[in-house]
């Protein structure tokens, strides 16, 4: 292992988040707004550290552009954690929090799209750093890393390795065979959903601030608002507007590119696409039933199911009603929605119905085997046979997530968090959804958790955010032998 290698590529992470904070310092600047020099201080921090390491390791990193899995995996770990930390700074600078846990609690939050808040009156904040808050979701969601491969090009090849390590699913395949330019087809199509929603959403009662930071927040499936109320605070226009673009942010970004080449029969054909429109609906329609008996009006009800279903399934997290008051049917199917997540290669969290579907073909194909012993039934995803890595991988990640849960459950609850609230924050934090039940609902936040829960909480959401394994095999030994 080359430590200078992988400094050189920390390095290039900080910088290209220093360079995300462009767009609030400018904004602050403009308006002479409260944040301005807490986001000069640390972008100017950012840039002059990065571009140090840059400047340093470059010319050891140029010799042999090739990494293999534990620079890889050690790259991102150790960028998303400078990353996390150091995008708190201006958090802590601005005054919004008086202790530096909370800072970096709500910064990893932003960068790993959960959403769960520590900051009591987010009206009450500059809005230059809730700008900033809303860009730590965007730049998070399709991944720093990403980022820095489409304007770093001497990853060269060894760029696979860190696309692998951030995106370890089934299918964090290439779409281009350079994978630089697969990095830039997918900021594009982010780039472009982005854009569109910013344009839909300032045609409503938005501001700029406001119509960017949820459209940041929308895209990356995070959950951050302006507001107190979250998504209540604005009309039903904007609430429908974004129940649009949650779902297609929850969608496998590859099917957005085959969607803008024209071929539509092959994407509306994807097995997973079609699992995850089919729960997302499903789920919408049973709560707007629940609704429709307790009074609701048809509109309202069903706008409210739906956006409620597809914030939970895509692990964004806005809320525009309080879920916990609720028929028990209605939240149990939220439950489900929180673990199932959306799709593989999409910026949402949670298992990704990728893995449900895999399991569920699995399981059908043991029944089959138990009426027909001697039998030979390949499992097969989209009419192509799917390698046993591939499926022990789901089946692994799976049984791992459920461990996770349990051991960070256990620890919030030894230190004296009541059933439901552990149960809730450690799974909503680690499928990154945001929201959850208990003392971590809708209408609560996480501001009154003790400093040693924040921080169990923030492991969990970066566990989530790269899916697990790309930090716990840090802690393997056999993972540092040659």
């Amino acid at each position: 292992m080359r430590p200078r290698v992988i400094a050189y590529i920390i390095g290039g992470m900080i910088f290209a988040t220093g360079a995300g904070m462009a767009l609030p310092f400018l904004y602050a600047l403009y308006h002479a707004d409260a944040g301005t020099y807490p986001l000069l201080i640390t972008m100017l921090a950012m840039l002059g550290g990065g571009a140090a390491a840059l400047r340093v390791f470059r010319w050891r990193f140029s010799r042999d552009p090739n990494l293999d899995a534990r620079e890889g995996v050690t790259a991102v770990a150790g960028g998303w954690l400078a990353t996390g930390l150091l995008g708190g700074l201006p958090y802590r600078l601005g005054g919004m929090f008086d202790s530096f846990t909370d800072a970096a609690f709500e910064s990893f939050s932003g960068f790993s799209t959960t959403g769960s808040s520590v900051l009591a009156d987010i009206e009450a904040a500059p809005a230059s750093l809730l700008l900033w808050r809303g860009m730590t979701h965007w730049l998070g969601g399709m991944g720093i890393i990403v980022l820095s491969l489409a304007i770093l090009p001497h990853l060269g090849v060894g760029g696979l390795q860190l696309f692998r390590a951030e995106v370890p699913g089934p299918n964090s395949d290439r779409l281009t065979p350079r994978l630089k330019d697969t990095a830039i087809i997918l900021w594009q199509v982010y780039l472009f959903l982005t854009i569109a929603m910013f344009l839909l959403l300032l045609l409503g009662e938005m501001d700029f601030v406001e119509a960017a930071t949820h459209s940041f927040a929308t895209l990356a499936t995070g959950g951050f608002s302006t507001r107190n109320a979250s998504l209540a605070a604005f009309s039903p226009y904007s609430q429908w507007v974004c129940v649009v673009f949650m779902f297609m942010a929850g969608v496998n970004f590859t099917i957005h590119f085959n969607l803008l080449r024209g071929k539509f029969r092959l994407s509306l054909a994807d097995e997973e696409f079609r699992l995850y429109a089919c729960i997302g609906g499903a789920a919408a329609l049973i709560i707007s039933f629940q609704l429709l008996a307790d009074g609701m009006n048809l509109e309202p009800a069903l706008r409210t199911a739906s956006f409620q279903a597809v914030s939970i399934m895509t692990t964004t997290g806005f809320v525009t009603a309080d879920y916990e008051i609720w028929p028990p049917l209605a939240q149990t199917i939220l439950l489900i929605l929180m673990l199932i997540g959306g799709s593989a290669g999409s910026t949402a969290g949670g298992i990704k119905c990728l893995r449900v579907l895999v399991l569920g073909k699995v399981l059908h194909r043991e029944v089959f085997r138990l009426a027909h012993p001697n039998s030979v039934r390949p499992t097969k995803l989209n009419q192509v046979e799917l390698p046993k890595n591939v499926i022990d991988g789901c089946v692994g990640f799976v049984a791992l997530f459920f461990l996770v849960w349990a051991a960070s459950a256990l620890a919030l609850a030894a230190i004296g968090l009541d059933l439901a609230t552990s149960l809730s924050a450690s799974l909503t934090c680690l499928a990154n959804v945001g929201p959850g039940f208990g003392g971590v609902g809708p209408a609560e936040n996480f501001q009154w958790l003790p400093d040693p829960a924040k921080w169990i909480l923030s492991l969990d959401m970066l566990l989530g955010r790269l899916e697990l394994f790309t930090l716990l095999v840090l802690c393997s030994r056999t993972f540092w032998r040659r």
